[in-house]
This record gives C-alpha cells, structure tokens and sequence, in this order.
C-alpha cells in the first residue's frame, strides 16, 4: 500500500538511536553474509532458523538436514532473516522511520528489550493462527509492526512522507498512515486464502506495540495526544 520515507519528529531524550541503527545493520549484515554465500549454510538449512508453527507445537518434526536450533529459539532468529531484498528494504525502510523515535521514548536497552519482545509476540500470533503450516516464517515485519503500534500511541498527529501505492509521494498524519496500514492487514488476514504474507505476525506485532508502549514509554509521554 505504501512505504514510509520519512517525519518530522525530532528526538527528545537521547542524542542517537543507536539501537536502532544496529538492528538495521544487523538484518542487513545477515542477509549479505547469506547471499553472499560467506557461511557455507544451505537454503534448506537456513529454513531452519525460521518459525515453523506445526514444527513449534510439536505435530510435525522437521527433517534433521533442516533443523539448526531448537524450534523455541526460531520466535528470536526468524526476525533477523529475509527472504529477498525488496523484503528486507522495506521492513528497514519502516523500522528506520519509526524506530529512532520508539528509542527515544524507551530507551535504548528499554527499545532493545521491547523490539524483541514484540518480535517474538508477533511469531506466536502467526504460530497459532495456523498453527498446522509446515512453511517456515522470516522476516523483521512482526517486530517492526510493533513499532508502528507504539507510533501510532505516542505520535499520532506527527505527518509522516509516504510514498502511496509505490509512486505518489504524500504527507500523512501517523494515525492516517498507519491505521490504514493495520486495517489492511486485518481485512487481508481475513481475505487471503492461499498468500505467502503473514497477515497475523503483523496484526500481533502491533496490538504488541501498543500494548506494551503504555507501560514502557517515558511516563511524561501522553498517548494518542491529537492536541
């Protein structure tokens, strides 16, 4: 639908988000190592890092050639894998727009402690709503769309440049932005039949994010201040 470019939202509390940063270079690392071929890992192997759901609630076993961790640690390391650049630009492109401001709000151990949390929230959400697929989950999205939940709490009013339906650039108040955003994922979540995006990873990152915000944030935030 559209993909973030970027706000007008200074920072208030920390000078960097250093976090933030590293996380993106982190996804980015991860994926140029794996292209590139630098580890010797197979792509068979690497499914094995992501979530697969009737593998994680034990009704199906994964070939030994696939597994590499236990299947409880694939809720962490799915989110720092993508299965092709455009996946990764984007998910980097959101998380880079929204995520200085998120640290700010928190903290930077605070922002680390939540993105992961909402990261792994986001994993079992899709784990449960199809709970027997054997297709295995990747991809920062879950994370990032609990991020996009905390925006949506602590600066709804703030105009955010989007580029609408990949050609036409356009400022946009957060709320506008994003509650569109997650209004998709839910029709498509009840729409999709056969789709390769995990609709519910998203839908579960977010009710994350703006769940957790409210006990998370900097105390002398309000929310969802449209003053």
């Amino acid at each position: 639908m559209f993909i973030p470019l970027k706000d007008t939202n200074p920072l208030e509390f920390i000078r960097h988000a250093y976090v933030n940063w590293t996380l993106i270079a982190i996804n980015i690392l991860i994926f140029a190592i794996l292209q590139g071929g630098l580890v010797n890992i197979s792509s068979v192997a690497v499914g094995g890092y992501g979530i697969t759901p009737a593998t994680l609630f034990g009704t199906v076993k994964l070939d030994m050639a696939v597994v590499a961790i236990p299947s409880e640690f694939t809720l962490l390391t799915y989110m720092f894998l993508h299965g092709s650049w455009m996946h990764l630009i984007t998910n980097m492109l959101f998380l880079w727009v929204f995520g200085d401001n998120i640290e700010d709000a928190i903290g930077h151990f605070g922002y680390l402690v939540f993105y992961l949390a909402c990261g792994v929230l986001a994993g079992l959400t899709h784990a449960v709503a199809v709970s027997t697929s054997d297709a295995s989950l990747v991809g920062a999205s879950g994370a990032v769309a609990g991020v996009m939940g905390a925006y949506f709490m602590l600066h709804p009013k703030v105009r955010v440049w989007v580029l609408l339906f990949w050609r036409l650039p356009l400022p946009l108040p957060a709320f506008i932005a994003i509650g569109l955003w997650i209004g998709l994922q839910i029709l498509s979540a009840f729409m999709a039949q056969q789709d390769n995006i995990a609709w519910w990873a998203h839908i579960g990152g977010f009710v994350s994010g703006v769940i957790l915000i409210i006990f998370a944030r900097r105390k002398s935030l309000k929310l969802l201040d449209m003053s």
